[in-house]
């Protein structure tokens, strides 16, 4: 039996070297009985993180010294267990979009907005339970191509293929549907599929149409 984690146990790592946004985010998730931390910089986090692992992380994506981008290269954060959001302004979304690319859980658009971030992290946190107790067997069995997908993305193809709508998906998996539309694309294109069905063709009989 997996005995539950209470939220006084949860760290949750704000990375940004904007001192109002860390203060504004720790206020948010302290009344919600988390432990917050604070970095200014992208390498005082990855010294943390390495005797303290993060439950939730929120990185910037412009920062002084390394970039979010390259903070996430440095966890390789397609396998990292802790969900990661990148915390982007309006003119950011591109970047926000190559960052999930490079393994971002998701991504949270400025300016923040305190119960949608705490339900976009019970969520994320949820979905990361239900992970860590799944048997992986999403897209079981093999298919062309499927090497070339990393884990979340194979988790998203497996409800696409389920016949889930993007909203369903995100729901499930506690991200956004448009991190869902950013992953469907990058499935496809990798698998070389045209559209929705002939990627459930691909993975269901290994044929193209």
């Amino acid at each position: 039996m997996i005995e539950r984690v209470q939220k006084s146990d949860q760290a949750i790592y704000i990375v940004d070297d904007d001192p109002a946004v860390r203060d504004a985010l720790a206020v948010v998730f302290e009344l919600e009985g988390y432990k917050v931390s604070g970095y200014e910089t992208g390498d005082a986090f990855l010294e943390a993180a390495k005797t303290h692992p993060p439950a939730c992380v929120f990185l910037d994506v412009h920062m002084p010294g390394r970039s979010g981008l390259d903070i996430l290269k440095a966890l390789n954060a397609d396998h990292y267990p802790a969900p990661i959001f990148i915390i982007s302004g309006q003119g950011d979304i591109p970047m926000a979009v190559t960052a999930i690319k490079f393994g971002a859980f998701d991504f949270i658009e400025k300016p923040f907005d305190a119960d949608h971030i705490v339900q976009r992290v019970h969520e994320a946190l949820a979905a990361q339970a239900r992970r860590d107790g799944a048997d992986h067997k999403s897209v079981a069995h093999d298919f062309p191509g499927r090497e070339m997908l990393t884990p979340r993305e194979i988790e998203v193809l497996g409800q696409i293929t389920a016949g889930a709508s993007n909203k369903e998906a995100g729901r499930h998996l506690g991200i956004s549907p448009r991190t869902i539309e950013v992953h469907r694309a990058r499935i496809m294109e990798k698998l070389g599929a045209r559209n929705a069905a002939d990627l459930v063709r691909i993975v269901l009989t290994g044929e193209h149409g």
